[in-house]
Order: structure tokens, then C-alpha cells, then sequence
């Protein structure tokens, strides 16, 4: 006797592999879905406006990171307000509207943490290093931090409040070099300016400035003292939260880690 199946069990099995593609074909659509999350690619749902507050020293980078964001991010706008870093912390604590605060020090994005005006713990994206900028050429062959001290050299630093400033006294000292600047600017960009303009023979600014400008950048050992690491958070009072993580986590992506090593910048340390 020739066996033969049931039909209704040819039936059940035929709805059972049915049911199984459909179940094989959601969890790829919800893993195609859950690839989205990449901060660089987009589709994470972050729109409108966000405003950064950021280190006049980051301009460059982060004018690039905002065209960058807003076309991986339909539907958002990065509205960027560059500045000292400690200018724009006094702001922050006085309740100026932003989203993300980038510093150029840790110790001054203390005086916001400090404050209560932090959505978190900032993280430290990036890292700079000072040298010393002078006109193409170098006409007076400035070599080191002692030759800023001959008679007649005059040079701009930031002043001691702003970060660059910081990191220049701190530099300063480790050389031994009581330098007198003929000016102290509010921010790297001024101390440059001062310098593009023919008033001063030098100035002490980031490496990522001297690239940006058209000057040239004379390294000098005691820079490796006064790194300054620049650490980022959104803000407490965030108009826009969910956008404003989305642009912190694009800052740290590996496209924006890409574009602030072009600029000249460090990454931070592990």
C-alpha cells in the first residue's frame, strides 16, 4: 500500500512557511530601519533650528559641520554664534538662547556645568595646540618664544581669561620667558587680525588658526604644556534638545572627526 499524505497537513505546513518569510522579512525592514541611527547618514528625525554657542577658534570646522549637518538632517538649520569661550559662558549663565555650548577649555565650560546649565556631562571632541604666527616669510626669523623678547618685537596673546590666553601664559612659564604683549585680544581671531593688519610682529594662536589664515606657523616645544582639550553639551535651556544632541553626536561622528583633523585639530585622548 502506497502511502499518501494528509491534505489538510500539506495545508497547515504551507501557511507555516508563509508565516515564517513574513516574520524573516520584518526583522530585515527593521534592521534596514534600525541602520538609520548613524548620526552622519540622516533619518534620525531631528528638525528645525538649532543655535551653537562655539570657541571663535572652531569657525572654520564648524561652519563646515553645520552645512555638513543640515544636509544630512532635512528640515534642520545650525545657527552658529562664535566667540571667547568665556564671553559666550557669561552669556549662557545669563540665559542667552542656545542649544550646544563648544568650548576651548575645560575650565570654562566649568563656569556653565558649575552654573546648572548643562543637559549632561560635556565630552571632549577635539583637542588644539598653540604656535606662534607670523607674516609669510617670517621676515624676522622668529624661531622660538625667546625671540619674541628682542627689542622692538611686538606681540598680541589672548587675554588671560579666554582660553588661548590661558594656554599662552601657561607656555609662557614653562619656557621661562617673561614676554610683555603690546596687546591682549578677547579671542584668537582678534589676536590674528592684530597680526594680518601689520600691528604686531607676532601672535600666540592655535595651530588650526595660523592653517586657516594666511600666515605662517612656527612650532615650538613648550606648546605640549598648554593643550587644550574643548569639550561640548547641549544646554539645559535647549530650545531644541533632541536636534541639539543630534548635532553633539555629528560633531563626534567619524565625518566630524574627519573634517576637525583637517582643520589642524587633535583628536581627544583615549
Amino acid at each position: 500500500m502506497t502511502a499518501r499524505g494528509n491534505p489538510g497537513t500539506g495545508r497547515t505546513c504551507a501557511a507555516l512557511a508563509g508565516a515564517v518569510a513574513l516574520a524573516l522579512a520584518l526583522a530585515l525592514a527593521v534592521t534596514g530601519c534600525a541602520g538609520g541611527s548613524d548620526p552622519s547618514a540622516g533619518g534620525d528625525g531631528a528638525h528645525g533650528p538649532v543655535t551653537v554657542f562655539a570657541a571663535a577658534s572652531l569657525t572654520e570646522s564648524f561652519t563646515r559641520l553645520g552645512t555638513e549637518f543640515e544636509a544630512a538632517h532635512p528640515g534642520t538649520t545650525v545657527t552658529f554664534s562664535f566667540a571667547g569661550s568665556s564671553a559666550l559662558a557669561t552669556q549662557v549663565n545669563q540665559g542667552a538662547p542656545a542649544d550646544v555650548f563648544a568650548a576651548a577649555s575645560p575650565a570654562t565650560m566649568r563656569t556653565v556645568t558649575d552654573a546648572g546649565n548643562a543637559d549632561g556631562s560635556p565630552v571632549t571632541f577635539a583637542r588644539n595646540q598653540l604656535v606662534i604666527a607670523v607674516p609669510k616669510g617670517n621676515p624676522q626669523s622668529v624661531a622660538g618664544l625667546a625671540d619674541l623678547t628682542r627689542p622692538g618685537t611686538k606681540v598680541a596673546l589672548c587675554a588671560p581669561q579666554v582660553p588661548c590666553g590661558a594656554a599662552a601664559r601657561t607656555a609662557l612659564d614653562a619656557a621661562g620667558v617673561p614676554l610683555t604683549p603690546v596687546t591682549l585680544e578677547q579671542d584668537v581671531k582678534g589676536a590674528l587680525s592684530k597680526l594680518r593688519l601689520g600691528e604686531v610682529d607676532a601672535a600666540l594662536v592655535y595651530r588650526t588658526d595660523a592653517a586657516a589664515s594666511e600666515v605662517d606657523a612656527v612650532e615650538f616645544p613648550e606648546s605640549a604644556e598648554a593643550v587644550n582639550d574643548y569639550p561640548i553639551v547641549v544646554l539645559r535651556q535647549a530650545g531644541n534638545p533632541a536636534a541639539a544632541r543630534e548635532f553633539v553626536a555629528y560633531v563626534r561622528s567619524d565625518r566630524g572627526r574627519a573634517a576637525l583633523t583637517a582643520a589642524g585639530f587633535q583628536p581627544p585622548q583615549a
